[in-house]
Protein backbone atom coordinates (compact mmCIF):
# COMPACT_ATOMS: atom_id res chain seq x y z
CA UNK A 1 0.00 0.00 0.00
CA UNK A 2 1.26 3.60 -0.63
CA UNK A 3 3.10 5.53 1.67
CA UNK A 4 1.56 8.99 2.59
CA UNK A 5 2.54 11.10 -0.01
CA UNK A 6 2.40 14.58 1.57
CA UNK A 7 4.53 12.88 4.56
CA UNK A 8 5.14 15.79 7.49
CA UNK A 9 8.88 16.46 7.93
CA UNK A 10 10.38 18.07 10.76
CA UNK A 11 14.37 18.97 11.80
CA UNK A 12 16.32 20.67 14.40
CA UNK A 13 20.17 20.54 15.68
CA UNK A 14 20.95 19.38 19.28
CA UNK A 15 24.06 21.22 21.03
CA UNK A 16 27.01 19.58 19.79
CA UNK A 17 29.01 16.69 21.78
CA UNK A 18 32.47 16.13 22.50
CA UNK A 19 32.47 12.80 21.57
CA UNK A 20 34.21 11.83 18.25
CA UNK A 21 32.21 10.23 15.64
CA UNK A 22 33.17 7.44 13.64
CA UNK A 23 32.56 7.01 9.38
CA UNK A 24 30.88 5.31 7.52
CA UNK A 25 28.16 3.22 9.65
CA UNK A 26 24.87 2.41 8.40
CA UNK A 27 21.78 3.72 9.89
CA UNK A 28 20.49 0.90 12.12
CA UNK A 29 16.83 1.06 12.65
CA UNK A 30 15.11 0.04 16.29
CA UNK A 31 12.27 0.99 18.01
CA UNK A 32 11.75 3.87 19.93
CA UNK A 33 10.40 3.12 23.44
CA UNK A 34 7.95 5.77 23.75
CA UNK A 35 5.34 4.61 21.00
CA UNK A 36 4.96 1.85 18.50
CA UNK A 37 4.74 3.75 15.88
CA UNK A 38 7.11 5.78 16.08
CA UNK A 39 10.75 4.39 14.33
CA UNK A 40 14.33 5.93 16.10
CA UNK A 41 17.46 5.60 13.35
CA UNK A 42 20.92 6.26 14.56
CA UNK A 43 23.59 6.73 12.38
CA UNK A 44 27.31 7.26 12.60
CA UNK A 45 27.48 9.52 9.65
CA UNK A 46 24.52 11.92 11.34
CA UNK A 47 26.61 14.34 13.61
CA UNK A 48 24.56 16.93 14.88
CA UNK A 49 21.07 16.96 13.48
CA UNK A 50 18.00 15.10 14.45
CA UNK A 51 14.87 15.02 11.72
CA UNK A 52 11.91 13.09 11.26
CA UNK A 53 8.90 12.61 8.99
CA UNK A 54 5.82 10.34 8.63
CA UNK A 55 6.28 7.47 6.41
CA UNK A 56 2.78 6.03 6.03
CA UNK A 57 1.13 5.34 9.43
CA UNK A 58 4.92 5.41 11.42
CA UNK A 59 6.73 8.05 12.42
CA UNK A 60 10.76 8.04 11.11
CA UNK A 61 12.85 9.68 13.62
CA UNK A 62 16.81 10.03 12.28
CA UNK A 63 19.62 10.57 15.51
CA UNK A 64 23.12 10.77 16.09
CA UNK A 65 24.51 7.06 16.86
CA UNK A 66 25.92 8.77 19.88
CA UNK A 67 22.58 10.10 22.06
CA UNK A 68 21.74 8.38 25.47
CA UNK A 69 18.39 6.57 25.57
CA UNK A 70 17.79 9.71 27.72
CA UNK A 71 18.07 11.91 24.73
CA UNK A 72 16.44 9.80 22.36
CA UNK A 73 13.41 9.86 24.54
CA UNK A 74 13.63 13.77 25.19
CA UNK A 75 14.19 14.15 21.38
CA UNK A 76 11.35 11.61 19.85
CA UNK A 77 8.93 14.18 22.11
CA UNK A 78 10.14 17.37 20.61
CA UNK A 79 10.19 15.94 16.93
CA UNK A 80 6.34 14.77 17.54
CA UNK A 81 5.45 17.95 18.90
CA UNK A 82 7.25 19.79 15.59
CA UNK A 83 5.77 17.30 13.58
CA UNK A 84 2.15 17.90 15.08
CA UNK A 85 2.47 21.72 15.33
CA UNK A 86 3.21 21.04 11.11
CA UNK A 87 0.69 19.52 10.16
CA UNK A 88 -1.81 21.35 12.38
CA UNK A 89 -1.05 24.01 10.11
CA UNK A 90 -1.23 22.16 6.69
CA UNK A 91 -5.20 22.91 4.68
CA UNK A 92 -5.91 20.34 1.51
CA UNK A 93 -7.36 22.13 -1.29
CA UNK A 94 -10.52 20.32 -3.05
CA UNK A 95 -8.57 19.04 -5.23
CA UNK A 96 -6.20 17.76 -2.57
CA UNK A 97 -8.81 16.14 -0.70
CA UNK A 98 -10.09 14.47 -3.87
CA UNK A 99 -6.65 13.17 -4.23
CA UNK A 100 -6.26 12.14 -0.44
CA UNK A 101 -9.96 10.30 -0.59
CA UNK A 102 -8.74 8.26 -3.50
CA UNK A 103 -5.10 6.98 -1.68
CA UNK A 104 -7.04 6.49 1.49
CA UNK A 105 -9.75 4.03 -0.17
CA UNK A 106 -6.68 2.55 -2.22
CA UNK A 107 -4.98 2.16 1.23
CA UNK A 108 -7.84 0.92 2.86
CA UNK A 109 -10.97 -0.37 1.03
CA UNK A 110 -8.87 -1.60 -1.74
CA UNK A 111 -10.13 1.15 -3.94
CA UNK A 112 -13.95 0.12 -3.86
CA UNK A 113 -15.40 3.63 -2.38
CA UNK A 114 -15.36 5.93 -5.77
CA UNK A 115 -16.68 9.17 -4.59
CA UNK A 116 -17.57 11.04 -7.72
CA UNK A 117 -16.74 14.72 -5.63
CA UNK A 118 -14.95 15.66 -2.50
CA UNK A 119 -15.10 18.94 -1.16
CA UNK A 120 -15.59 21.28 1.79
CA UNK A 121 -18.32 23.38 2.48
CA UNK A 122 -19.15 26.31 4.86
CA UNK A 123 -22.43 25.01 5.68
CA UNK A 124 -21.85 22.29 8.11
CA UNK A 125 -22.57 24.12 11.58
CA UNK A 126 -23.40 20.36 13.16
CA UNK A 127 -21.21 17.63 11.51
CA UNK A 128 -17.80 17.37 10.74
CA UNK A 129 -18.85 15.83 7.06
CA UNK A 130 -21.48 14.36 4.91
CA UNK A 131 -21.82 11.81 2.40
CA UNK A 132 -24.34 11.54 -0.46
CA UNK A 133 -23.97 7.66 -1.79
CA UNK A 134 -26.60 7.96 -4.93
CA UNK A 135 -24.35 11.19 -6.15
CA UNK A 136 -21.09 9.76 -5.18
CA UNK A 137 -20.40 13.26 -3.38
CA UNK A 138 -18.39 13.67 0.01
CA UNK A 139 -18.39 17.26 1.38
CA UNK A 140 -16.53 18.17 4.73
CA UNK A 141 -16.88 20.54 7.04
CA UNK A 142 -14.37 23.75 6.89
CA UNK A 143 -13.91 23.57 10.70
CA UNK A 144 -11.74 21.06 10.12
CA UNK A 145 -8.95 23.09 8.45
CA UNK A 146 -5.97 23.44 9.91
CA UNK A 147 -6.53 20.37 12.29
CA UNK A 148 -3.94 17.62 12.16
CA UNK A 149 -3.89 15.49 9.11
CA UNK A 150 -4.80 12.07 10.91
CA UNK A 151 -8.56 13.72 12.11
CA UNK A 152 -8.95 15.12 8.41
CA UNK A 153 -7.99 11.78 7.43
CA UNK A 154 -10.36 9.75 9.73
CA UNK A 155 -13.72 12.01 8.55
CA UNK A 156 -12.45 10.91 5.01
CA UNK A 157 -12.67 7.66 5.77
CA UNK A 158 -15.73 7.68 7.44
CA UNK A 159 -17.41 8.88 4.48
CA UNK A 160 -16.11 7.11 2.05
CA UNK A 161 -17.06 4.16 3.88
CA UNK A 162 -20.58 5.18 3.46
CA UNK A 163 -20.06 4.99 -0.01
CA UNK A 164 -20.17 0.98 0.36
CA UNK A 165 -22.66 1.18 3.50
CA UNK A 166 -25.11 3.91 3.67
CA UNK A 167 -26.02 3.79 7.26
CA UNK A 168 -24.04 3.15 10.09
CA UNK A 169 -24.66 -0.80 11.18
CA UNK A 170 -22.27 -3.30 12.02
CA UNK A 171 -20.52 -3.79 8.47
CA UNK A 172 -20.25 -0.39 8.25
CA UNK A 173 -17.88 -0.37 11.27
CA UNK A 174 -16.22 -3.37 10.73
CA UNK A 175 -15.15 -1.28 7.29
CA UNK A 176 -13.85 1.64 9.35
CA UNK A 177 -11.84 -0.45 12.21
CA UNK A 178 -9.33 -0.61 9.08
CA UNK A 179 -8.06 3.15 9.96
CA UNK A 180 -5.70 2.46 12.43
CA UNK A 181 -6.30 6.24 13.92
CA UNK A 182 -10.03 6.08 14.60
CA UNK A 183 -9.80 6.42 18.11
CA UNK A 184 -7.25 8.95 18.47
CA UNK A 185 -8.98 11.06 16.11
CA UNK A 186 -12.49 10.44 17.37
CA UNK A 187 -10.91 12.05 20.69
CA UNK A 188 -9.30 14.91 19.15
CA UNK A 189 -12.60 15.77 17.96
CA UNK A 190 -14.60 15.30 21.24
CA UNK A 191 -11.50 17.71 22.97
CA UNK A 192 -13.21 20.10 20.17
CA UNK A 193 -16.44 19.42 20.65
CA UNK A 194 -15.81 19.76 24.07
CA UNK A 195 -13.99 23.20 24.32
CA UNK A 196 -15.78 25.15 21.77
CA UNK A 197 -19.25 23.12 21.73
CA UNK A 198 -18.55 22.84 17.63
CA UNK A 199 -20.34 20.05 15.36
CA UNK A 200 -21.16 17.14 16.86
CA UNK A 201 -19.12 13.85 16.16
CA UNK A 202 -19.89 11.48 13.62
CA UNK A 203 -22.04 8.58 15.08
CA UNK A 204 -20.26 6.11 17.14
CA UNK A 205 -20.20 2.61 17.32
CA UNK A 206 -24.64 1.45 17.96
CA UNK A 207 -26.00 4.39 17.43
Amino acid sequence: MPADPSPGFAGETPARSARTQQRGAVDRPRRAPVTSAVEVRRSNRRSRTVSAYREGDRTIVLIPARMSEAEERRWVGVMLDKLAAQESKRVFGDGELAERAAQLSAQYFEGRARPASVRWVTNQNTRWGSCTPAEGSIRLSHRLQGMPEYVVDYVLVHELAHLLVPGHGPRFWRLLEAYPRTERARGYLEGVVAADRLPHLPAARGE
